[in-house]
């Protein structure tokens, strides 16, 4: 039988994407939509990706403060220290990825980065082509699909075995589950000072249903010696300088995270092929934790006596200061620990920031919460900027590490802007902060409120 390939000439379907610029903003603004009197409403860009087009000027800046300054005077009183309205939000250019909605949000080309707009991400089950791209090398440019081998090995695993895509579908019990897969910079862009990497707002996040084999079905085929610590993955996607010998990344998880049933080794997304751009035709998925962890176009997975050292497991990279420390101080690498499960977060995704709302009727709003290794209790929704909440309904999750819906019904207290926040609350009590939570020097771990503006007739 001739070999399945896949060979993308490339992940761009024009060859525009050598200049694709965007820019960032914690909340998607539909400018044309806040009023009829804000049709030349031009939002700042708050993070600029390319130095070449670094700054706005101060013209555009006025244009968009004096047609919002009307509606926002109302409720702008009550907003923190150090926040500025979520109308002061930039729209973006449509991307150009193959497989993929229009809709991303391409942050960067080399490699291939893109977010979804919240709204976007209304769907209990994300789509294929909504699904944030998060790519750290070159993804493999040809995939041999009925010769694709996983090898599993290690210090730690009692013997070295391969399989194939068809023995891991025959030999062991397939899975599905829906995992929720975030990005452990999703949010960076909102932290000042800044921090280096793709300004991610809010898209860096989904929730498919994946199909597989459990992880720790197939590490136990292997074998697992009493002295197992972690396990790292390896792929077959090449370093963005194309050099051979270099890993793109290399991340993994320790033992007892790694045995946990919803972790799966995965060849389809929403009951077809996993899209190119997100690891086809093998990839980890671990829920709950950064997706980095979620290793794509899977080739080898070890078994290793020691945390593993694979690129991208060393400092700065996916850890945060172990003791708070001030904004933009210098931390020493062996002062900062591995990110494990992400934090208790929450997205609204109905409706899209910018709605014209009439006072008189009642106004829908609904979205996704999660919380890493834990459930979600409680959602609340604020429209007078927290200071007082209203709980949504929220629904359970359809399995463990996967998000949860919830939704409510608000009444505006009278014309004009407003705001509307939501707020999660985990299984332990510990809620998302208003405003941003600790700073670290790369920009993770950001579960500040997400919040949408409305203007109200």
């Amino acid at each position: 039988m001739k070999p399945t390939q896949t060979k993308p000439e490339s992940a761009f379907s024009s060859a525009e994407h050598s200049s694709a610029i965007s820019y960032v903003s914690r909340t998607d603004f539909d400018s044309n939509t806040l009023s009829a009197g804000a049709s030349s409403f031009e939002a700042p860009a708050t993070t600029p990706i390319n130095n070449a087009h670094r700054g706005l000027s101060r013209r555009k800046f006025l244009l968009g403060l004096g047609a919002v300054t009307g509606a926002q005077t109302l409720l702008s009183p009550l907003l923190p220290s150090g926040m500025i309205s979520s109308a002061f939000a930039q729209t973006n250019s449509p991307s150009t990825i193959i497989g993929k909605s229009a809709g991303l949000v391409v942050l960067n080309d080399r490699p291939i980065n893109a977010e979804t707009p919240a709204h976007m991400l209304d769907d209990k089950i994300t789509s294929a082509e909504n699904m944030f791209v998060r790519n750290n090398g070159i993804p493999p440019s040809e995939i041999d699909v009925n010769n694709w081998v996983l090898t599993i090995e290690g210090e730690s695993a009692k013997q070295r075995k391969q399989y194939s895509l068809d023995d891991l579908k025959q030999k062991f019990t397939h899975h599905s589950y829906q995992l929720t897969l975030e990005c452990g910079g999703n949010g960076r862009a909102e932290f000042s000072p800044g921090a280096k990497g793709n300004q991610w707002t809010t898209g860096a996040v989904a929730c498919p249903k994946w199909t597989g084999v459990r992880l720790a079905d197939v590490l136990k085929d292997v074998g697992i010696k009493d002295d197992a610590v972690y396990i790292g993955y390896y792929g077959k996607d090449t370093h963005i300088s194309g050099d051979a010998s270099k890993e793109a990344i290399s991340r993994g998880v320790p033992i007892d995270k790694a045995l946990e049933h919803e972790n799966l080794i995965a060849w389809s997304m929403n009951d077809a092929d996993i899209p190119i751009m997100n690891g086809h035709p093998l990839r980890l998925v671990i829920g709950g934790w950064p997706a980095s962890t979620s290793g794509k176009w899977l080739e080898r997975i070890v078994i290793r006596d020691q945390v593993h050292d694979g690129a991208k497991m060393a400092a700065p990279a996916y850890r945060v200061p172990c003791e708070p420390v001030a904004p933009g101080s210098k931390v020493a690498a062996d002062d900062m620990c591995i990110i494990h499960a992400m934090p208790v977060k929450s997205l609204i995704t109905f409706p899209k920031s910018g709605e014209s709302h009439k006072q008189d009727e009642a106004f829908a709003v609904r979205g996704h919460a999660w919380a890493g290794d834990k459930a979600v209790s409680e959602v609340h929704i604020s429209v007078d900027f927290g200071q007082t909440w209203q709980q949504a309904k929220i629904e359970k999750p359809v399995n463990r590490n996967a998000w949860q819906h919830w939704q409510s019904e608000l009444n505006f207290p009278t014309k004009g802007y407003f705001e509307v926040w939501a707020k999660a609350t985990d299984c332990d009590g510990i809620s998302q902060p208003m405003i941003l939570p600790g700073w670290n020097p790369k920009g993770y771990l950001n579960n500040a409120c997400h919040r949408v503006a409305v203007q109200v007739v």
